[in-house]
């Protein structure tokens, strides 16, 4: 997912969808990126986190690197949403990985966008997501969590109760204005966390 080196940069790196009806299509990531996926363990566990406002949720995965958390939410039933990816390699590597999910599910590429452009210039036009992925590499996050959270208040102000879900290291602490984490997963410095934050009440 974000941009962090990669300890094998020799073959191509392979995860596979954790649930659904495309469980088993396998991901991949071009080779010599570097990219951190999320494990499919973190995906398993926070799509049981979640389960029940994936059917029919739209998303947006910013940072999305291979697209794993919007195919894992399409898998488990979403309606659709948009990817937002950097790197323009990375982004190709998604739309193949789109293929690969849609044939599986047995439908066409609709409803869902790959935006080849910085997370934090996304776009407010359009339906808002229900539900928020957000894997930026580690080392930018306090700069841009910030501008993001901002961005995403004003995305999201017509959802009633939207989930934004923000990997992050262990030993970060966010508290962005008008939200709360109200569940972490994981622990460790260094070791990918992941926190679901919705408005403060």
């Amino acid at each position: 997912m974000a941009e962090h080196a990669a300890q094998d940069r020799t073959e191509d790196r392979r995860m596979r969808i954790t649930g659904g009806n495309a469980r088993g299509i396998p991901l991949t990531l071009p080779k010599g990126d570097a990219v951190r996926p999320a494990t499919d363990a973190m995906r398993q566990a926070v799509f049981s986190s979640i389960a029940s406002r994936v059917p029919g949720a739209r998303f947006l995965d910013l940072f999305a690197g291979s697209g794993a958390y919007g195919l894992e939410a399409l898998s488990r039933g979403a309606a659709g949403g948009v990817f937002v990816e950097k790197n323009g390699k990375t982004a190709a590597c998604i739309r193949e990985n789109i293929a690969a999910v849609c044939k599986s599910l047995a439908r066409g590429p609709h409803d869902l966008t790959v935006l080849n452009t910085d997370a934090t210039n996304v776009p407010l036009a359009g339906d808002a997501p229900d539900l928020v992925f957000v894997d930026p590499p580690y080392d930018i996050i306090a700069d841009v969590a910030p501008k993001l959270f901002a961005k995403l208040t004003e995305l999201l102000a017509s959802k009633a109760d939207p989930v934004i879900v923000f990997e992050m290291p262990g030993e970060l602490e966010l508290t962005p204005p008008g939200w709360t984490c109200v569940k972490r997963l994981g622990k460790g410095t260094r070791q990918p966390t992941v926190c679901f934050f919705k408005r403060a009440e």
